[in-house]
């Protein structure tokens, strides 16, 4: 038996917020492609919305935040999957780039302590979206956590 919560009450607020953090990569990745294009691709770059980004950066970041704004489109379950993995793969995009904050020659995505900050909290949000937002049919739901514990009122 599953632990996440199945067709939980507050899904749609969960996966507006998954768009919406979608909606910020995905602005933050052409902002910082248009400030950064004619630079080099990897290695320090320029400032987008306060935060350290290089072309290299900037179209990874695009990418995922395309992603989960497909994957949020989409939905059935897809949603769920696709914000999982490419949260947890912030999360390790942002403990490796916090890692070699410090260094020239292997911070090849050019972050600064404020990107390494919105990866983690982009990343986390993400995971937490995939938590919330699946849903399944009633029949396979199962029952709400109300009757499960015996707080049905009638």
């Amino acid at each position: 038996m599953a632990h996440t919560p199945v067709n939980h009450p507050l899904r749609p607020i969960y996966r507006i917020v998954g768009f919406v953090t979608g909606a910020y990569l995905v602005a933050f990745g052409i902002i910082g492609f248009i400030s950064t294009s004619g630079e080099a691709f990897t290695g320090p770059g320029a400032r987008a919305l306060g935060q350290g980004s290089n072309l290299l950066w900037s179209i990874v970041v695009l990418a995922v935040g395309a992603l989960v704004l497909l994957g949020t489109a989409v939905g059935k379950n897809i949603d769920v999957l696709i914000d999982q993995y490419l949260g947890w793969g912030l999360l390790v995009l942002g403990s490796y780039s916090l890692a070699v904050l410090r260094t020239d020659e292997v911070n090849f995505f050019g972050f600064t302590m404020s990107t390494v900050i919105a990866t983690y909290l982009a990343g986390l949000l993400l995971i937490t979206v995939s938590l919330y937002s699946k849903s399944a049919p009633q029949s396979k739901a199962g029952a709400p956590r109300q009757v499960r514990e015996g707080r049905v009122t009638a």
